[in-house]
Formats: structure tokens, C-alpha cells, sequence
């Protein structure tokens, strides 16, 4: 059982910690507590190289990871100015375990939950296509979640990509997302969404009920617990009520007599 949750807060400001932290601790029964950036706190002189061993080099290339003295160089100032980092896919699986090798020994145990809320963006290969897929989060006791992946994971709607298609046919190059996603009709996360720390909440849960229960996911569509592909269904399961599946309704749903 999971007896603490930290949440270490994400360079971006609209991914409140506090306030997910909030939500949370209304919801479990474990301890819930927030930390600041995780790198600003355990970032070591290896930790550069481990992010620049773990950067995707090509979308349909499993090889990650260069030692290039200027790439090395870039992850060091990504770290002590994150802002300024960008544009740029790491394996989640390799920063998961450069993480958590970095945590208190007294703090790795099972019943311990580290959530570090990242700005940068993180994906998985995948074996049945042979392509890099970007993701919000890679589960285990220490989850990272990626604050930019919520925006560029989960696919947008098809007129966003037909309008991308049209505009690069018609100027012969790609224009920016900005410009792409102030055109575009539809329901969907953008970068600085007002909506980002409301969203975090669901897949911060997901991570302490995958450590809790052992279940990865949701399969109601509808549910916090989900796990959505398309912008739509993101916003179907993390904003509009209600919350959960009857299911998950019964142990996540506030009640007016939890201490």
C-alpha cells in the first residue's frame, strides 16, 4: 500500500502542484505532500548525461542517446533553466530509471509514490510498429509526468492535421503549432492551457492506483482512469463530470466522512 505521495513541482506555472496535490489528499489515503523541481533537488553532474543517453535521435530509431560534448552541454543548462529546454523526445523508460536512481535510498521503497512533473517530453517505443510514441507519463514508483506530452501525446483532431497538410502544400513549409491550433475548431489541450493542472490530476491517480492496485488503466473511456489517445477523449475523462466509473467511484470519490 501506498503510504506517501510526493509530487515535486513543473517548471511550467500552470501545472499547479498544490493544487493537484490538494485534489489528491481528498481522494487517497496516503500522505501527500510537495517538493520542489525534482532536478533543482537531485540533479547530480551525471544527470546531463543520462538525460542526453536517453534523447530519441530519430522517431523510427529504438538507439537513443548521443555523448556530443554540445548536446551534453545543452542538458546541463536545461537543467539549471528548464525553461529553455524544448523540441526535444527522451525515453521515458531511461529517465524513469535516471530519476529514481537519484532518490534517498530511504525513500525508494514500494509504499514511497515520486510524481516529478516535467517540462519535457517523454515517449515509448513501440514494438508493434517500430516508432517512437510520445506519452503523458510512464508508470512505477516514480512516475514522471510530462507537461508538455499532455499537449503533444494524445493526437488532435483530424482537422488539425488536415489544415497542418494543407498549409505545408501551400507554403511549402510547416506552420507553427500556435498558429495551427488558433485556426482549428475543436476541443483540445494547448500549450499553457488553463485546464493543465485539472488534467494532471487524473494521470497523477492513475500512478498511485498502478502502484496500489497493479491495474494500469480505466477501460471506461469516461473515467479519470482512462487512458485516452485523442485530445477528445482527454478532455471526456479529465474535465467533464463525472469524475469516474462507478467502479472507481466507490474508492476515489470524496466522502464527506474521510478524516
Amino acid at each position: 500500500m501506498v503510504a506517501v505521495v510526493t509530487l515535486y513541482r513543473s517548471p511550467t506555472t500552470n501545472a499547479n502542484a498544490e493544487a493537484i496535490a490538494s485534489w489528491l489528499q481528498d481522494r487517497v489515503p496516503a500522505a501527500v505532500t510537495v517538493r520542489d523541481r525534482f532536478c533543482s533537488l537531485y540533479a547530480d553532474d551525471e544527470l546531463a548525461d543520462a538525460f542526453a543517453n536517453a534523447r530519441v535521435l530519430s522517431p523510427y530509431e529504438r538507439e537513443t542517446g548521443t555523448d556530443m560534448l554540445g548536446i551534453v552541454r545543452y542538458e546541463r543548462r536545461a537543467l539549471d533553466a528548464p525553461e529553455r529546454a524544448g523540441g526535444v523526445v527522451y525515453d521515458g523508460f531511461a529517465v524513469q530509471r535516471a530519476l529514481r536512481r537519484r532518490l534517498p535510498p530511504d525513500e525508494r521503497s514500494l509504499q514511497h509514490l515520486h510524481v516529478p512533473l516535467l517540462g519535457r517530453v517523454i515517449g515509448t517505443w513501440g514494438t508493434h510498429d517500430g516508432r517512437w510514441h510520445k506519452r503523458v507519463h510512464v508508470l512505477g514508483p516514480l512516475t514522471p509526468v510530462s507537461v508538455p506530452g499532455l499537449y503533444e501525446a494524445p493526437a488532435k483532431p483530424e482537422s488539425y492535421y488536415k489544415a497542418k497538410q494543407q498549409r505545408a502544400m501551400v507554403a511549402g513549409d510547416t506552420p507553427p503549432r500556435e498558429v495551427l491550433e488558433s485556426e482549428v475548431d475543436g476541443d483540445f489541450l494547448v500549450e499553457d492551457d488553463h485546464r493543465t493542472a485539472d488534467v494532471l490530476k487524473g494521470y497523477v491517480l492513475q500512478a498511485y492506483h498502478y502502484l496500489t492496485t497493479g491495474e494500469a488503466f480505466c477501460d471506461d473511456e469516461s473515467c479519470r482512469l482512462a487512458n485516452p489517445h485523442r485530445q477528445s477523449g482527454v478532455i471526456d475523462a479529465q474535465v467533464r463530470s463525472p469524475e469516474f466509473c462507478a467502479e472507481h467511484a466507490a474508492t476515489y470519490e470524496p466522502s464527506v466522512t474521510r478524516d
